[in-house]
């Protein structure tokens, strides 16, 4: 994957995105088109990609207005239906009409020393053939507060850190209750989050009336001077808090930690959510990280162990069923940088990491 670095300066969300369609509109478009034929692949018919879609641009536009105009604005500058700009957003909830994929998406781990800021590290782990290149985007909001976060070209946000020291990393989940048939897009409430939220409970608060047709969970910590972290784990049931602490690890891959909407978790049994989780909790325990490389490190799989956290395609297998492993990255609060690299943590260890 390749990633490009973008600033953004306006205030206005309908600037922001003129300006990011007349510098990507070449890889949004590619975008839009790569997914509805994935979604194709995956037997989702036309009438109902753009139901969702629809659906869940007017959700949004009601939960946070200034996101839906930053795509309606796209899509016009770019000259597409916004129901395609728009299903691209939803992918996640597009691809509730399909039976989950046997994989996931992302194993994040974060920790607090109870003394300093958080040390957090999660692998974005994505079908390769919809992502080619990503993006890193620094964006001002109103006020003073700016974001830097990486996402898919076309999707409003994913995994990023703000100038007031939150940060957020994300993961799917899948639950019984999940469908097609509309709600907020869950990458725009992490970027919401980051706009809109200084601390833990902010965030919390912000997305409590966030309906959703989708699973995904936010792992959100602050640092400053209240350094503290929790995962929001979201279903159509609602918002679940677990993994709240203030020092400790707080760990998660694709399958819900609250106990009653695991009862219905969904995930493929043949899924490595439960294996990775174990890998993350076996080399977390009674262990310690200093700083986004020692954690790498730490993860990071020995010459004669599994790589469980490094996806790689597997020939001979469709594209919808080909996973790799496309960024590591970490999230520094106190600095307001990404710290990153695009392959897996046992490449990203040997091989270092950039900044953003």
């Amino acid at each position: 994957m390749r990633l490009h670095s973008f600033r953004t300066t306006t205030h206005d969300p309908a600037a922001r995105g003129q300006e990011l369609a007349a510098r990507f509109g070449t890889l949004i478009t590619r975008n839009v088109r790569d997914y509805l034929l994935h979604f194709s692949a995956k037997s989702i018919p036309e009438t109902q990609v753009r139901s969702t879609a629809e659906n869940c641009f007017e959700a949004l536009h009601e939960w946070d207005a200034g996101l839906a105009l930053e795509l309606r604005a796209q899509a016009e500058a770019l000259e597409i239906e916004l129901w395609q700009l728009s299903a691209l957003n939803a992918r996640t909830e597009v691809l509730a009409a399909a039976e989950p994929s046997r994989e996931g998406e992302c194993s994040t781990s974060a920790f607090l020393s109870g003394r300093g800021a958080p040390v957090t590290l999660q692998t974005w782990d994505w079908h390769p053939h919809l992502a080619a290149d990503g993006l890193l985007h620094e964006l001002e909001c109103a006020g003073s507060r700016r974001i830097k976060q990486f996402t898919e070209f076309g999707i409003n946000g994913k995994i990023g850190v703000n100038s007031d020291g939150l940060g957020l990393h994300f993961n799917i989940l899948a639950h019984a209750t999940d469908h097609p048939g509309g709600g907020v897009p869950v990458h725009s409430i992490a970027r919401s989050v980051l706009e809109r939220a200084t601390t833990l409970d902010e965030a919390i608060d912000l997305t409590a009336d966030a309906s959703v047709c989708a699973s995904t969970v936010l792992t959100v910590v602050t640092g400053g001077e209240r350094p503290e972290v929790a995962s929001l784990e979201f279903s159509p049931l609602g918002q679940r808090i677990v993994n709240r602490t203030d020092n400790g690890w707080a760990l998660h891959t694709n399958h819900f930690l609250d106990a009653g909407l695991f009862s219905q978790d969904v995930m493929p049994a043949d899924s490595t959510t439960a294996e990775r989780y174990d890998y993350l909790s076996q080399r977390t325990s009674g262990a310690a990280a200093a700083s986004t490389a020692e954690l790498l490190d730490l993860l990071a799989s020995g010459p004669d162990e599994q790589p469980l956290l490094c996806m790689a395609p597997e020939p001979g297998k469709p594209a919808t069923e080909q996973w790799e492993t496309l960024l590591s990255i970490g999230l520094d609060t106190d600095n307001f940088t990404l710290q990153y690299s695009n392959t897996n943590p046992d490449l990203a260890s040997r091989d270092g990491l950039l900044t953003f």
